[in-house]
């Protein structure tokens, strides 16, 4: 419907089971831990009112497991969106901390050479370009009402920072994306009008940081 208001949501997914602390990226077999699924719950209830008329998700398990809960309540079946997909890293599979990780090696510092593309992985303006045509492609499916996309960290914040004319390179301390929140882009027609944020799930990611810590101690 031209000139229509659609709302296509991007999902995080919730806390992945990842008890050796690696860097998994696109490795199969990472699901949502217990209290991601919480997390994935949280931001089903959330939703549970809007007008959401599709939902799709990341060929990954974690994303594909989070999507879950919403589908359900609104009776959909999730579509898989290759281009949603987590972004390409070389360090794939590694732990990366500074302290014990692949980052103390000095063999793979060359692949950090250029932080502004980056040279460790996939090129931001790619994962902007693909996360695009996918934002493009759920706002066509639910013309007038409301989709959802689940995703991952960098794929969102990236294509958050490309819609809002923003250079690509960034701290990744700084993104506004934790776990099981909500990026909605809020389109008048095919004109996107403002990009919303919210975290149904804070108290839950709060606690994951909480049992992280006491973990480290």
């Amino acid at each position: 419907m031209s000139g229509s208001k659609t709302i296509v949501h991007l999902l995080r997914h919730g806390e992945v089971h990842n008890p050796e602390g690696i860097l998994y990226g696109r490795l199969p077999g990472y699901g949502l831990s217990e209290l991601g699924r919480e997390m994935a719950l949280a931001a089903a209830e959330k939703l549970a009112k809007r007008d959401i008329v599709h939902v799709g998700a990341s060929p990954l398990q974690r994303a594909q497991e989070t999507a879950e809960p919403v589908a359900a309540s609104h009776r959909l079946h999730a579509v898989t969106y290759d281009g949603i997909v987590e972004a390409g890293n070389s360090f794939e599979g590694l732990k990366v901390g500074v302290g014990d990780g692949a980052l103390r090696e000095p063999r793979y510092w060359w692949r950090l050479r250029d932080p502004f593309r980056p040279s460790w992985g996939e090129a931001y303006l790619d994962i902007a370009r693909r996360m695009m045509d996918a934002l493009d492609k759920a706002r066509a499916a639910a013309d007038g009402a409301e989709a959802l996309l689940v995703s991952h960290q960098l794929p969102i914040w990236t294509v958050r920072r490309f819609a809002e004319r923003k250079r690509l390179w960034h701290d990744p301390r700084n993104r506004q994306c934790s776990l099981a929140s909500i990026t909605s882009f809020v389109y008048e027609g095919e004109s996107l009008a403002r990009i919303e944020y919210s975290e149904p799930a804070a108290h839950l990611v709060l606690k994951s940081a909480t049992a992280r810590r006491a973990k480290g101690a």
